[in-house]
């Protein structure tokens, strides 16, 4: 009987050791994986979004708008060259992709298109994010498993939606990020950036409005708002605790109506070359934003020749302007990506604190990757806050 007893203690014992090798061996769920995003020793946070790449199939995509002599020689891969030098020379903490990354309508296969597209950013082994534009699901898949193989690729941050809102929350890739500060800091454990993603949507639902563009809901801003809410909280709680809202950012495809109120005049940086094609009703997102106060600049695609920068209430709307080859763009205005910087105060003992300022610039994709437009977005002490508790 004891010798049974022993053989079965024995059986069980392997058993476990086996399904625990298993288990080691199996891939490990995206979400496990996430890594914890925070500002670096030099008390920066670095961002670079790229917009409206348009994606199809390679080699055999041919290029819109460009130059004559561009064009028997210019195809996708001139779109993921440009990628790969602009991360080789920014060396950002994050990228992010606001939409239209492929062209559905002629993109043969969804998956190998996304694939394709986000090699660069994947090979570059930076944490990468992206939501999705009115293009992207042309293709052979829906927005939802559109999301649902892009959060399972490698080095991604992407959400399908927030895990507390998935029962009612509007469209696919809605989540939102901490960014911690710096190592060795009174605030290494505490967000004091947050960064906000959300699905803008294709085109309305609505029979009245039925091809017009679609807007943020109800749902997401309500989503918007707790989450805000919810941050804020942990921002002015134990330990170091601090006052204030942390500053936020806000990264989405469709540009909101209010980015009508700028033209190359009036806006603090870049140029209005086209419209602004926005939902033609006006969901209220603009003003839920202003209202919470934490997000200081919004970054949307959408428009490719658009890329300038306006602030309206103490909001900077922007425009990432146009990534990609296979998308229409204007011959002889070359490709672009947008440039985020996140600055840290610097405190005694030379340590870092909470955020100073944000800054922006552009790089181009001609031969010296020229950097245009650099200005300061939001800057801390221009607000009149009151020095941090730290």
């Amino acid at each position: 009987m004891a010798n049974n007893q022993r053989k079965i203690s024995l059986l069980v014992s392997f058993l476990f050791s086996v399904s625990l090798s298993c288990l080691c061996l199996s891939p490990i769920p995206a979400s496990a994986r996430r890594q914890e995003l925070r500002f670096g020793a030099n008390g920066e946070f670095k961002i670079l979004q790229v917009a409206d790449m348009h994606f199809a199939n390679g080699a055999t995509t041919p290029c819109l708008d460009v130059l004559p002599s561009q064009i028997a020689h210019c195809s996708d891969l001139n779109t993921t060259t440009f990628m790969s030098r602009v991360i080789a020379a920014e060396k950002p903490d994050l990228i992010v992709f606001t939409g239209d990354n492929i062209f559905g309508s002629d993109a043969k296969d969804a998956v190998k298109s996304l694939n394709a597209a986000f090699a660069p950013a994947i090979e570059s082994k930076i944490p990468w994010v992206a939501v999705l534009g009115n293009h992207d699901q042309e293709s052979t898949l829906t927005r939802q498993g559109l999301m649902n193989h892009i959060v399972k690729l490698p080095n991604t941050l992407s959400q399908v939606n927030p895990p507390e809102a998935a029962h009612y929350i509007d469209g696919f890739g809605n989540y939102n990020l901490k960014v911690h500060g710096a190592a060795d800091s009174n605030l290494q454990n505490k967000s004091i950036l947050n960064l906000y993603f959300l699905d803008s949507g294709d085109y309305s639902s609505v029979p009245s409005l039925k091809s017009k563009y679609d807007w943020v809901k109800t749902s997401q801003q309500f989503w918007f708002d707790r989450t805000s809410k919810r941050l804020q909280k942990e921002y002015n709680a134990k330990p170091n605790p601090q006052q204030g809202k942390a500053p936020g950012l806000a990264y989405f495809h469709i540009p909101l109506p209010e980015f009508w109120s700028f033209d190359s005049k009036n806006a603090t940086k870049g140029v209005r070359q086209e419209g602004t094609s926005a939902a033609c009703t006006n969901s209220g997102f603009f003003t839920t934003l202003v209202a919470r106060g934490d997000v200081k600049s919004v970054f949307v695609g959408h428009d490719h020749t658009n890329d300038f920068c306006g602030e309206l209430k103490g909001l900077n709307l922007c425009y990432g302007g146009g990534f990609g080859y296979h998308a229409y763009g204007k011959a002889g205005w070359e490709r672009r990506a947008r440039v985020v910087v996140v600055d840290l105060n610097k405190k005694r003992k030379d340590t870092w604190g909470d955020v100073k300022s944000i800054r922006t610039w552009k790089r181009l994709d001609d031969k010296h990757l020229s950097v245009i437009d650099s200005q300061v977005l939001w800057n801390s002490s221009a607000n009149g806050l009151v020095a941090p508790r730290l």
